[in-house]
Formats: C-alpha cells, sequence, structure tokens
C-alpha cells in the first residue's frame, strides 16, 4: 500500500472544534484524517465525515490504539470501538501509539494483535508510532518489514531524526511526520522565511515541503480554515537543493514530545 504523502491531523482538536476542523479540510480537499484513541475524538471525526457526503472509498482514515488497550485481549475490541466512533467497518490504517510502558506487553503480543486485526479486514493497513530503531527491529521480527506501513514520529527542520529515517529507508518502511510545524516554532526561523519569500510561500509551506521531498508523509492541523487551505499549497511547492541543504542545517535535535511514562531511549 502506497501511504498517502498528505493528511490532516487531529492532535489536541476537541468537541465543536474537531469537527469543525476535519469538516474545513474536507470542504477543501483533505482525503487523509488522522485520529487517536487518546485523542478523544473518533467519534467528532466521524460525525464531520459522515455529515461531509464524501464518499468512503474516498477517504484513508488513521487511527492509533493506546497503550491501555496493546493486550491481546483487548487490542481488537478497542479498535472495534474506535470503528464504532468513526461510523465505519474499517480504517485504512492503525498504529500502536506508543511501545507499552516497560515492556508490560511485549512487542510480539500487540504486533501479533494487530496483524490479526489486519486480517480480519478491520484495517487495510498497520504501523508503528513513536517507535525507536530497536523497538522497530522488534516489530520487524513479528510481522517483517513489508507489513509495517509506517512509522509515525515527530521530526521537523530543528529534529531531523537522520538515523531513525536511515534505518526505516534500508527497511523500506515509509515515516510519517508529526508536528512538522514544530508547534509553530519554525515558523519564524531566518532560513525558513527567507525560502519562503524566494518562492512566494509561507514558512509553513516550506516546512511540509521540505518533509515531503525527503520522501516523509506529513500530517498538519489547524483550526483555521485559512490555514488549512494554505498547508495545502505546499503539495505542489518543489524546493531546490540548495533550500534543502540550508533547512538541512537547521537540525539540533530539538525534541518536543518526550512523556517520561512512554517514551522510549531515543536515537
Amino acid at each position: 500500500m502506497n501511504l498517502p504523502v498528505f493528511g490532516l491531523g487531529t492532535f489536541r482538536l476537541k468537541d465543536q472544534v474537531a469537527i469543525d476542523s476535519v469538516r474545513n479540510g474536507l470542504e477543501l480537499g483533505y482525503r487523509v484524517i488522522d485520529t487517536a484513541q487518546i485523542y478523544g475524538n473518533e467519534a467528532q471525526v466521524g460525525q464531520a465525515i459522515a455529515d461531509s457526503g464524501v464518499a468512503r472509498d474516498e477517504l484513508f482514515i488513521t487511527t492509533k490504539i493506546w497503550v491501555d488497550n496493546l493486550s491481546k485481549d483487548k487490542l481488537i475490541p478497542s479498535l472495534r470501538e474506535s470503528l464504532a466512533k468513526l461510523r465505519t467497518d474499517r480504517v485504512d490504517l492503525t498504529l500502536i501509539h506508543w511501545p507499552s510502558p516497560g515492556d508490560a506487553v511485549s512487542v510480539r503480543e500487540f504486533m501479533t494483535a494487530l496483524a490479526q486485526a489486519q486480517t480480519q479486514g478491520l484495517t487495510r493497513a498497520i504501523g508503528v508510532s513513536n517507535f525507536n530503531i530497536d523497538l522497530m527491529q522488534r516489530a520487524i521480527d513479528v510481522v517483517g518489514a513489508d507489513a509495517i506501513a509506517t512509522n509515525q514520529v515527530e521530526l521537523h527542520p530543528y529534529l531531523q531524526n537522520r538515523k531513525l529515517a536511515e534505518f526505516a529507508k534500508r527497511q523500506g518502511i515509509a515515516l510519517t511526520s508529526y508536528m512538522t510545524l514544530a508547534y509553530g516554532k519554525v515558523l519564524s526561523d531566518p532560513i525558513l522565511v527567507e525560502i519562503a519569500r524566494k518562492h512566494d510561500a509561507t514558512p509553513a509551506q516550506v516546512a511540509l515541503a521540505w518533509a515531503m521531498q525527503l520522501g516523509y508523509a506529513v500530517i498538519p492541523s489547524s483550526t483555521k480554515r485559512e490555514n488549512l487551505a494554505s498547508n495545502l499549497l505546499a503539495t505542489s511547492l518543489r524546493l531546490g537543493d540548495d533550500d534543502m541543504a540550508r533547512i538541512a542545517t537547521l537540525d539540533r535535535g530539538e525534541r518536543l514530545t518526550d512523556p517520561g511514562s512512554l517514551a522510549p531511549v531515543w536515537d
């Protein structure tokens, strides 16, 4: 399965705000929606999709299994609950959101359960999120690299994650960049601002285009319709080799998402 390169994220979007963002996105032409059990907005995403009138076969929906549901007796039932909230009989991609804290549930157990969910037709594809190289290798040992559609990780100009990216590339596993704009921190970066000015673009478009040109999928979110429309234009922006080289110099290992109770030892 070819992973779509551009989608709509819904992290931190709640209640009517989530409905409005997804509705606006669908009206503007977004067809990839990313949510998660822990976001608490699957029902709102499902409502917005149902209200939109967009045919299910035109959409690519991703959700993620929360750590409380990783055991073999909980994973599939929790995914069925997610499907009910999303008002669909299957999602296109299901990810393990974070590795099990302290390996309370083994990688073998939850990846086996996730593969069973795929076999049962509950999800077209499977993958992982927030996995380091060691955890990726353990997942590969269970289901094979070909079965893992993506590893969704924090990745932006200030955290370029090159070791992980190189490993994923060798294994043929796509990376999905979340927080590509670093909570907006990169939008005022002088280099991105200068590149944006040169291309008559915005710094957000430059950051998103940079990630896509490196081969990563992106899932930016916004509560503002004008920003959703603007972000979508990143798909048609092509940066030059010099632009890419300049952005490469911005890497400073600045990780913004590192919950002590969940995070593995990063590479």
